[in-house]
C-alpha cells in the first residue's frame, strides 16, 4: 500500500512538473506551426508590418498556452511527496536520527506571537528601548525564512543562489527601498562574496550580512523590522549594529532563560500542534527493526513533556539513544565536550559515560564520541532536521551521513503551485519569455515599442508569482527566475527533503528515491532551435525585411 502510495505520488509529481517546465516550448511549437513565418506586408515594395506580425505571434502563443493549462492541472504537485536531491535506498539505512523542535513537534502559530512579544519586552525593560515599540504587533505574514540581512546597513532582502539580490524584496523597517536605491548602496544588485553571511549564515569575521534559516527566526527578522521602522519613523538616530545585537540577544534570552520552554510546558495544547504521525512514523521504523536517537538543543524536561504529549509516555522506549541541550552546531564540531547524564528528576550526573543506554537522557557531549560509543557511521544513518546548517550541513559534509530536511513550508506552497490560476500565470510567463528571446532581433523601432510593451507585462506578471507566497518576499525556493540562497544551500546540504515526518508514510522502508534529471541549461534547446519554425531570422534576414 505504502510502495504503491509513493509511486502514485512520484508519477503525479513527475508529470505535473514536467508539463510546466515543457509549457513554454509546447505552446512554442504550437504558435510557431499556425503561423506566417515572416511579417506581412501591406503591399508589394512597401515595408512589412512588424507591429501586426508581432501581435499576431503573441495571440497564438496565448492561445496555445490556454490550450496547454488543462492538461497541466491533471498533472497536479502531490504536497506530501518525498523530494531527493541526491538518490538515495531507505534499504541502506540501519539507524534514523531527529532533531525535536520542528521535525517530530509542530507548534501552533501562537508561539512565534509569543517570542516576538517577549523579546520585545526584553528590549524594552531591560535594553532600555522606547516603550512606544510596544505598539508593534507580530505579523506572521511578513517574513519568510532564508532571508539576508545587512547588519550595518539595516535591510532585510531575499538573494538569490548567485549571490544577487531580488529588486523588490529589500525592506528597511516596514518600507520597501527603491530598485534604484538598492543599485546605488550595492553598486549593483549583487553582493560579493566577503560580504555574504558565513558558512552557518552568521555575520562574523567582517561578514555584514546574516542570513536566516531557522523557522525560529521569523519573529526576530518581525522584531528588527519593526524597531528599525520606529526608529526610522520618528528620526531618531541610532547605530544598526547595536539594534541587531539588543534583538539578538532578546530572541536568545526568550530561550536561554526559559521563557518559551516555561509558557509552552504552561499550555501545551495552545502551543504544540497534536501530531498523532510522529509516533506512527517512529513505531513504523521500530517495527522494522531501525536504531533510533534524537539529537536536540532543547532542554530534557520540555522534550519530555512535549514527547509525552505528541508519542506518548512510553516514548523513550523507542529511542535508542537521546541527546539534549546538545548546541548544535557545536556538537558536530567540539571534541571536548564529554557527555552527562540527566537523572529522572532533571539533575546533571558526573558519571564517567562509557555506553550510551536505551531509556537514559544525556546532556551535550560531541559527534566524535558519540561516534566512538554507537559506532554508527557513515551512509547507513539518516539524520532528519528543520535547520539546514545546524542540523544537516556538517553531517554531510564532514561525517558522510544522509539528510533528510523537514521543510514545513513546502506543504503550503504546493498547493498554491497547484491552483489554476498560478498554473495559468506561469505557463504564459514562461511562454512570453520564450517569445521576448525569439524575437528581440528586430531592432526596428515599431517593433521595440511592442517589445517593451511585452517587457513590461512579463515584469507584472513576475511581481504576481511572487505575491502568490508572500507580498513581501515571495516563494521560499525562487527568485524571478534562479533558485534562492536557501534552495542553494538545501540542495547541496539534504539529500531528501519533505513538508514533514509524516511523508514517510508514503513509502516503504526499502523505497529508492531517484532525483528528476533536470536538464542542465546546455541540455535544453534554445526557443530558437526548438523547432524549425520557431528559429528567429538572423540579424540580417531581419534588417533585410
Amino acid at each position: 500500500m505504502a510502495t504503491a502510495a509513493a509511486a502514485v505520488a512520484r508519477r503525479a509529481g513527475a508529470r505535473a512538473a514536467a508539463a510546466l517546465l515543457s509549457a513554454c516550448g509546447t505552446a512554442a511549437r504550437g504558435w510557431r506551426r499556425a503561423g506566417p513565418a515572416r511579417p506581412l506586408c501591406t503591399a508589394p515594395g512597401t515595408a512589412p508590418d512588424m507591429k501586426g506580425y508581432l501581435w499576431e505571434r503573441y495571440r497564438e502563443a496565448k492561445r496555445s498556452t490556454e490550450d496547454l493549462v488543462p492538461s497541466i492541472m491533471n498533472n497536479l504537485l502531490n504536497p506530501d511527496a518525498i523530494f531527493s536531491n541526491n538518490e538515495m535506498s531507505l534499504s541502506d539505512i540501519e539507524i534514523y536520527g531527529f532533531d525535536y523542535d520542528y521535525t517530530l513537534v509542530f507548534y501552533s502559530k501562537h508561539l512565534h506571537t509569543l517570542i516576538f512579544n517577549a523579546a520585545r519586552d526584553l528590549l524594552i525593560n531591560e535594553h532600555r528601548y522606547p516603550v512606544e515599540i510596544r505598539k508593534y504587533e507580530y505579523d506572521p505574514n511578513f517574513a519568510i525564512r532564508g532571508l539576508h540581512y545587512d547588519v550595518q546597513r539595516a535591510v532585510l532582502m531575499k538573494i538569490d543562489a548567485f549571490h544577487y539580490i531580488q529588486l523588490g524584496t529589500v525592506y528597511r523597517g516596514l518600507s520597501v527601498v527603491p530598485d534604484e536605491e538598492v543599485i546605488e548602496m550595492y553598486e549593483g544588485s549583487h553582493v560579493p562574496l566577503e560580504q555574504m553571511s558565513d558558512f552557518y549564515g552568521k555575520s562574523s569575521h567582517g561578514n555584514t550580512m546574516k542570513q536566516f534559516m531557522d523557522i525560529f527566526s521569523l519573529p526576530e527578522m518581525s522584531l528588527l523590522s519593526c524597531v528599525n521602522e520606529y526608529f526610522l519613523k520618528n528620526n531618531i538616530d541610532y547605530e544598526p549594529v547595536h539594534l541587531y545585537k539588543d534583538v539578538k540577544d532578546s530572541i536568545r534570552d526568550v530561550h536561554i532563560k526559559g521563557i518559551m520552554y516555561r509558557a509552552i510546558e504552561a499550555d501545551i495544547e495552545k502551543y504544540i500542534c497534536y501530531a498523532e504521525q510522529t509516533r506512527a512514523v517512529l513505531a513504523k521504523l521500530a517495527d522494522h527493526g531501525k536504531k533510533m536517537f534524537l539529537i536536540t538543543n532543547s532542554p530534557s524536561s520540555f522534550v519530555d513533556k512535549g514527547m509525552r504529549y505528541i508519542v506518548g509516555k512510553d516514548w523513550r522506549d523507542l529511542f535508542d539513544v537521546v541527546i539534549v541541550q546538545a548546541e548544535k552546531p557545536n556538537f558536530f564540531n567540539d571534541k571536548r565536550r564529554p557527555f552527562r547524564k540527566v537523572n529522572e528528576k532533571g539533575v546533571l550526573l558526573w558519571d564517567k559515560i562509557h555506553k550510551l543506554q536505551k531509556g537514559q537522557i544525556y546532556k551535550q557531549g560531541n559527534l566524535y564520541e558519540f561516534l566512538k560509543l554507537t559506532g554508527w557511521r557513515g551512509s547507513k544513518v539518516l539524520y532528519f532536521g528543520d535547520h539546514i546548517y545546524s542540523d544537516l550541513a556538517d553531517l554531510t559534509l564532514k561525517h558522510g551521513w544522509r539528510t533528510g530536511a523537514i521543510i514545513p513550508e513546502l506543504r503550503s506552497e504546493l498547493k498554491i503551485m497547484n491552483t489554476e490560476q498560478y498554473i495559468q500565470t506561469m505557463t504564459w510567463l514562461q511562454t512570453l519569455t520564450g517569445l521576448l528571446e525569439q524575437m528581440q532581433v528586430h531592432r526596428d523601432a515599431e517593433s521595440q515599442l511592442v517589445l517593451q510593451e511585452w517587457k513590461k507585462e512579463r515584469k507584472e506578471m513576475r511581481e504576481m508569482t511572487k505575491n502568490f507566497f508572500n507580498t513581501q518576499f515571495g516563494s521560499l525556493f525562487r527568485t524571478d527566475q534562479n533558485p534562492t540562497y536557501f534552495l542553494r544551500r538545501l540542495s547541496r546540504f539534504a539529500d531528501i527533503y519533505m513538508a514533514s515526518l509524516s511523508c514517510l508514510l508514503n513509502y516503504d522502508v526499502s523505497h529508492t528515491f531517484y532525483p528528476r534529471r533536470t536538464p542542465l541549461q546546455h541540455e535544453l534547446p534554445a526557443w530558437s532551435d526548438r523547432a524549425p519554425a520557431l528559429r528567429p531570422p538572423l540579424l540580417q534576414e531581419a534588417q533585410a525585411e
